[in-house]
C-alpha cells in the first residue's frame, strides 16, 4: 500500500482522519499536527512503521536533551535543542497518525508511546538541573529546586491526565464531540509542550532562560492544582 500511494494522497487521508481537536492548545492544534502530518505522510512513503517512528522520535528528542546536559549553554546550542526538541514532538504527533492511517493502532504501541514521553518529560527538567547546576551562577542554591518543582507538576498531569481518560465513565451512545474553544486553545499554551520546546531559544542568555522556566514552572503548578480539581471533581 505504501509503495502505490502517493504522498499527496497520504497526506490527504491523514487531513481527514485527525483526532479531535477539543482540549488542545493552539500550539499542538496548528503547528504540531500539521508537521505531524507532513512527516506521517514521509514515514508512510517510506515504509516505516508507527513504533519506528516513535523510536525516531525518541532519539531526536533525547539527543537534544543530552547536548543541554554536556554542553555549556550557548545561542548555536539553543537553536540546535530547540530544532532536535520540535522535530521530536513533531514525531511524536507523525506515530499515531501513522497508525491511524495504516489501520495500525495497537496497545503495544500506545504503551511505547507513553513510556518514551515519561522519559522525556522527567530527562527535560533533569537536564535542566544539570544545566543549572554545571553551567549557572545562580543568584541562590534554592534555584536548583524549581526544576525538581517543575518535573513534579508535568509529571503529574500527564499521568493525571492518562488516567483520567482511562477511567471516566464512558456513556452508551455519546454524543459527537463539542467544538473546540478558541479561548481554552489560548489558554492551555503556558503548559503546551511546544511552548516549553520554545524556551530553549532562550538556553544562551543565562538570566532569560531562568526566569523563562521559572515562570513555565508557575504556570505548570497553577495548571496542576485546576487539572486534579477538576478531574476528581469528574471521576467523583
Amino acid at each position: 500500500m505504501a509503495g502505490t500511494t502517493t504522498f499527496t494522497a497520504a497526506l490527504q487521508n491523514l487531513r481527514s482522519a485527525q483526532k479531535t481537536a477539543k482540549g488542545v492548545s493552539l500550539y499542538s492544534r496548528w503547528i504540531n499536527r500539521p508537521l505531524g502530518r507532513v512527516l506521517a505522510a514521509a514515514a508512510f512513503r517510506a515504509g516505516l512503521t508507527p513504533n519506528r517512528v516513535t523510536l525516531l522520535s525518541a532519539l531526536v528528542s533525547y539527543a537534544a536533551l543530552a547536548a543541554v546536559a554536556l554542553r555549556p549553554p550557548s545561542w548555536p546550542l539553543a537553536v540546535g535543542v530547540y530544532a532536535g526538541l520540535v522535530l521530536g514532538f513533531a514525531l511524536d504527533s507523525a506515530d499515531g497518525q501513522l497508525a491511524r492511517l495504516r489501520g495500525e493502532s495497537s496497545a503495544v504501541g500506545e504503551w511505547l508511546d507513553h513510556v518514551v514521553d515519561a522519559a522525556k518529560i522527567t530527562a527535560l527538567h533533569a537536564v535542566v538541573l544539570i544545566t543549572f547546576y554545571r553551567h549557572f551562577d545562580l543568584p541562590h542554591d534554592g534555584w536548583l529546586l524549581v526544576p525538581l518543582l517543575f518535573q513534579l507538576a508535568a509529571v503529574v498531569i500527564f499521568f493525571g491526565g492518562l488516567l483520567r481518560e482511562k477511567l471516566r465513565p464512558k456513556p452508551p451512545g455519546a454524543a459527537a464531540p463539542a467544538a473546540p474553544s478558541p479561548v481554552r486553545a489560548l489558554a492551555l499554551l503556558p503548559v503546551d509542550y511546544g511552548v516549553l520546546c520554545a524556551l530553549f531559544l532562550l538556553l544562551g542568555h543565562e538570566t532569560a532562560f531562568r526566569l523563562g522556566y521559572l515562570a513555565l514552572c508557575a504556570a505548570y503548578v497553577l495548571f496542576c492544582a485546576a487539572f486534579l480539581t477538576k478531574w476528581y471533581r469528574e471521576l467523583s
